[in-house]
């Protein structure tokens, strides 16, 4: 059984995630860790927990996303993992922290890359990948519709969904993919999204103003 610890970080806010299983391995998402202090806390508990990372997966490179990668790929020697997209979202990223004046280490250039339908084998426990653009051209989902559940990014949140005016943002196709990719799914499959609370597949389904 995948455990799902959650961290919120930096000045956007941003959810990042742990997921650990039995053997105590984890994979982190979306390290958003903006100074010392946020990275001692992730780091702290992965030392507390015994775990022993094995993936660092982005589910897009928007900068509050990949603020803790650096130290995180140096730290565990960890590759970054994400969607391959034709945009180049690292110098992105780096556009976006000196737009919003933030101190940022460079995330690493993705060298492992996921795709729509890949699958990562987590002790048993089946992530399968779902490519859902619309906030960003890049945006992947981690679904485990074994365990009822998805870590989202800002695909879908409570009651809202990702921004689209942001650079390579596409109201329309962001609206089409959760209809198509998200709102086919039970409902009860929990969502954890890249900021505020969780809620889920049937919860947005049924309230989330954007639909209704």
């Amino acid at each position: 059984m995948i455990r799902i610890k959650k961290f919120t970080f930096n000045p956007f806010q941003e959810n990042s995630y742990l997921l650990s299983n039995d053997k105590n391995e984890c994979i982190v998402v979306d390290p958003g860790c903006f100074n010392s202090d946020e990275e001692n806390e992730l780091s702290n508990y992965i030392d507390s927990e015994n775990l022993t990372p094995t993936h660092l997966i982005n589910t897009h490179f928007h900068i509050d996303h990949v603020l803790g990668n650096h130290f995180v790929s140096d730290k565990y020697n960890l590759p970054v993992t994400a969607y391959l997209s034709e945009i180049d979202m690292v110098s992105m990223a780096e556009r976006s922290a000196d737009l919003y004046s933030i101190p940022y280490k460079s995330s690493p250039k993705p060298t492992k890359f996921l795709n729509e339908g890949d699958t990562i084998d987590f002790d048993g426990s089946e992530l399968k990948i779902l490519f859902i653009p619309g906030h960003a051209p890049d945006h992947i989902v981690l679904l485990c519709d074994d365990e009822d559940f998805m870590i989202g990014g800002d695909v879908l949140f409570k009651g809202s969904i990702g921004r689209t005016d942001l650079p390579g943002g596409n109201h329309h196709d962001l609206i089409e993919n959760i209809e198509k990719k998200i709102f086919t799914l039970k409902d009860s499959i929990k969502i954890y999204s890249g900021h505020g609370p969780e809620t889920t597949v049937g919860i947005e389904k049924r309230t989330n103003p954007f639909f209704t």
